[in-house]
């Protein structure tokens, strides 16, 4: 799902190189910002952040087919796990001395589960629109604890990306340019799935949704930490998107049966992007505004019209400042136990050698 790379920057027709680093890269919606972004500037510096260096190969060379000439590189990181996530932030930064977008798209929802007794309710009534487009009472997931001490949603959807945020400020946060941090959030990123008292979503059954809310928050706390120091986050949300990670949802033949029916409410709603080309959408228009631009308590919708043109839309999102404050103050005392674990875990190998 991610990558690393080497980047020398250098004057450009009069402009500096930019260079981008995307999480969950080498297929789906990542994967499609990538042939998107190369197709807009050839002359930018991409770096594919991924957990399988074999598909993130895979993805690279699927990208030069159509962009010889493109500069693509790869980073091994696995950002669920934390040690991952400095090795990883280490080595991009002793490659590059800037970072101008980092999109954080790698995002798990592990061993999804239906209530098919709602769902089926779902189908045939007037909700069924809303139903496919948020997965709301829908979709519940088991979750695990990682080798870190973590649960593995937040750790993977968020923790881990805060973290590589915090390591690479100093690329990040630079005088001569702004830079733009955007998370691939969700329409399943409810209010009602979050609690502050439970930020890692141990006691409840829908991580997948609190994790995708708490990014929404984050992104409001980063630009509030951030701005002034040239540092802008933004909040997109792909639409219902068929990728590996919906397909996992429901048994294949099911989907067969379904697509029919979902191209056809298509028609009567913009939400069903269904390619990841299409929920890339947001993700592309977001490269081509100025961040100091976008408005921080907005997410950014993909959409597409029942003619199927694609454009984006910004919706108001659902959250609180002093919420989102809270949240932040939290992650900043998680990162600081989870650092001093890894050190104490270094110490105690080094003691035993």
């Amino acid at each position: 799902m991610y990558t690393g790379s080497i980047v020398i920057l250098y004057q450009c027709k009069g402009r500096m190189k930019k260079v981008v680093l995307v999480t969950g890269a080498n297929s789906g919606i990542g994967l499609a910002l990538c042939e998107r972004l190369l197709s807009q500037d050839a002359q930018l510096q991409l770096c594919l952040a991924c957990r399988n260096m074999q598909r993130a190969e895979a993805a690279r060379q699927a990208l030069l087919v159509s962009h010889p000439q493109a500069q693509v590189t790869l980073l091994h990181l696995d950002v669920g796990n934390m040690r991952s996530v400095l090795r990883a932030a280490e080595e991009f930064k002793q490659k590059y001395n800037r970072l101008d977008y980092l999109y954080l798209n790698a995002g798990i929802m592990p061993n999804p589960r239906v209530d098919h007794k709602a769902f089926y309710k779902g189908l045939f009534s007037s909700n069924v629109v809303r139903m496919f487009a948020t997965g709301e009472g829908l979709l519940t997931q088991e979750d695990k604890v990682t080798p870190n001490g973590l649960q593995e949603v937040f750790a993977t959807n968020l923790f881990g990306h805060f973290l590589l945020v915090r390591e690479l400020e100093s690329l990040l946060c630079q005088m001569d340019h702004n830079s733009l941090v955007t998370w691939t959030s969700s329409s399943n990123a409810q209010r009602s799935a979050f609690s502050l008292d439970d930020i890692q979503h141990q006691k409840g059954r829908e991580p997948y949704s609190s994790s995708k809310y708490a990014s929404d928050l984050l992104s409001l706390a980063l630009n509030r930490h951030y701005n002034n120091r040239g540092l802008y986050s933004s909040v997109i949300c792909p639409g219902l998107v068929m990728t590996n990670l919906t397909y996992g949802i429901l048994p294949s033949f099911f989907w067969t049966l379904i697509m029919p029916i979902m191209w056809l409410i298509r028609i009567f709603t913009n939400t069903f992007t269904l390619s990841p080309y299409n929920g890339a959408e947001a993700l592309f228009w977001l490269f081509m505004q100025k961040p100091e631009s976008l408005d921080p308590m907005a997410k950014y919708h993909s959409l597409t019209s029942g003619l199927g043109n694609n454009y984006t839309q910004p919706h108001k999102m659902d959250i609180d400042e002093n919420v989102s404050e809270a949240l932040y103050v939290k992650l900043l005392k998680l990162e600081d136990t989870v650092r001093k674990k890894l050190r104490d875990e270094d110490i105690d190998i080094k003691a035993k050698n």
